[in-house]
This record gives structure tokens, sequence and C-alpha cells, in this order.
């Protein structure tokens, strides 16, 4: 089966792009998993579905596939490709599309410096609809807010890492750290990411704090790995860095491929604004492969 294709990024985070608005492709996980492989495939942290909306003051339909072929909730990133996306392929004019995803309706708007804005829609705090379980668990304050210690293993020495947890429309769990460029991200990564207690796995953020509007920030993506940048994980690390105290409304993430500019207003039902850029790679067809 032949496929037109577009690959786009946005702040390093990478995406294959595909508009399902006259039919749909009808893909497997398997070729999912495909499309994503860098050697084999096209290469892609997430795949992007383009769909025709299927409720009234919707435009569009955004479904998103992780590299490993699973389905999953939201991508901050691949929002911001989505809306350039629509309108260079002729899809809308608009600034400003309302779009349905798994998780809810998302707004994202185009600037006029060429930034994509992404209303990210309010955090969720309550462990059970994280889902987080917390069971036994006792939680450590923290400012206004609290972390959980959760052991990585088993054994006596295994380490113990403080969490803050919550969802951005998919869950994350994030630890703060001295410096993001000798955190334990490739060792700690897929241990919190499988974790017992995050029945539908967790993305696993490493945050260092520079100042009260600066931060860094590594993630190791549910299902995709680390990846160069994470649009949902930078929003969650600035919300719980604001609700522990140690940020104002308005924080630049340096990722390691690009500035994402993250804002709250710090209260419970307020939702996230995170601004970035979305940029269109290449375009192509590719013949993907029948049976996978």
């Amino acid at each position: 089966m032949r496929i037109r294709f577009t690959k786009m990024q946005g702040a390093g985070n990478d995406f294959v792009v595909l508009d399902e608005t006259k039919g749909p492709l009808g893909l497997s996980p398997g070729q999912y998993r495909f499309l994503a492989d860098r050697h084999f495939g096209v290469g892609a942290d997430q795949i992007l579905s383009v769909r025709p909306a299927t409720a009234e003051g919707i435009d569009f339909r955004y479904v998103i596939h992780n590299a490993d072929g699973g389905e999953v909730e939201q991508c901050g990133n691949g929002a911001r490709c989505f809306l350039r996306f629509v309108r260079e392929q002729g899809l809308t004019d608009k600034d400003v599309v309302r779009v349905q995803t798994l998780s809810g309706v998302i707004a994202p708007r185009m600037n006029a410096d060429g930034r994509v804005t992404v209303d990210m829609g309010a955090p969720v705090f309550e462990p059970a609809r994280v889902p987080f379980d917390t069971a036994g668990l006792d939680p450590r304050p923290e400012g206004g807010w609290q972390t959980w210690h959760l052991a990585l293993s088993t054994e006596a020495e295994g380490a113990i890492v403080h969490l803050a947890v919550l969802s951005m429309g998919n869950p994350h769990a994030v630890q703060i750290v001295d410096d993001i460029e000798t955190a334990p991200v490739a060792e700690q990564g897929p241990l919190i990411e499988h974790h017992p207690r995050f029945p539908q796995r967790v993305n696993a953020g490493f945050l260092q704090v520079v100042d009260r509007s600066h931060a860094r920030l590594r993630v190791y993506e549910r299902g995709a790995g680390e990846t160069l940048a994470c649009g949902t994980g930078a929003c969650a690390a600035v919300v719980a860095g604001i609700r522990l105290g140690r940020f104002d409304q308005r924080v630049d993430v340096e990722t390691r491929g690009g500035i994402l500019t993250i804002e709250w207003a710090g209260g419970e039902t307020d939702v996230v604004f995170m601004t970035g850029p979305a940029v269109t790679v290449f375009a192509g067809e590719i013949d993907v492969p029948e049976g996978i």
C-alpha cells in the first residue's frame, strides 16, 4: 500500500503526518511502527492522523500513535504541527482551529511570528484520573503541593525517586534534578514508565530549575523513549514547578530540540498555554507493507 506523508518537527520532536480527511487508511499497529522506524520507514517519535470532525463546532479530529504503534491521548508538539499542516495543505484558512483528541478538545492558534500557541486544557491532579495508584504511599508536602516517594525496584539498594504526578491529557511523573546533563534518564526513564503504580504507563520528566522563569527538561516518553522535546511534558513540568513553589506563571523551557514557552495562572481549573515552533521538513510517498 502506497501512502502520502509529510514529515514535520516541533522543537525536534518529529512526526509523520497523514491526511485521512478523505477516508481512513486503516493502518495496523505494525504499520505505524514501520512508518516510525528510522531505518526502514520514514522515522518519527509519533504518527499524527488528520481526520474529519465528528461533532458540531469541531474542525478536525487528531489521532496520535506512538512509535511503538500504540494510540495515545495527547501530543502538544504534534498539535502545533497539526495546525501548520492543515493550513499548508489548504484544509483550512483559520488561524485557530478546534480539534478533537482522545483526551478532549484543543484549540491551536497561529501567531504572527510563525510560532503556534496551543490551549492544552487544565491539568489533572487527582491520582485516580492520571491514573496513579497511591495505595500505601504517603505524600511528601512541598510548596503548596506534594511529591510521592517511589521505589524503582524491589532491591534494597534500588533507587527511590520523588515524583510530582499529574496529567496533561496523558500521564506525567516529574522529578527535579540538579543537572539534566547528568540525570539518569536512560536508566530511570523506562523503570518509571513501566512502574506498576502507573497502569497506563507514564511519561518520565527530568526537570532542572534554572530560575523562576527558566527551566531545562528531558523527557523519557511513554512508548517512544527519550525525545528531543515533549510538549505535554514541558507543560507538566512547569505546572509541577509552579505548584511546588519553584516557578512564576510564565516559563521558558529549554529542551534539547528548542525552547517552549509555557504559561499557567496557577488555578486548578486554569488552562495551560504552550507556544513553540512547528516546521515542515519534507513530504513524500512510501510503500507500507501489508499484513504487519
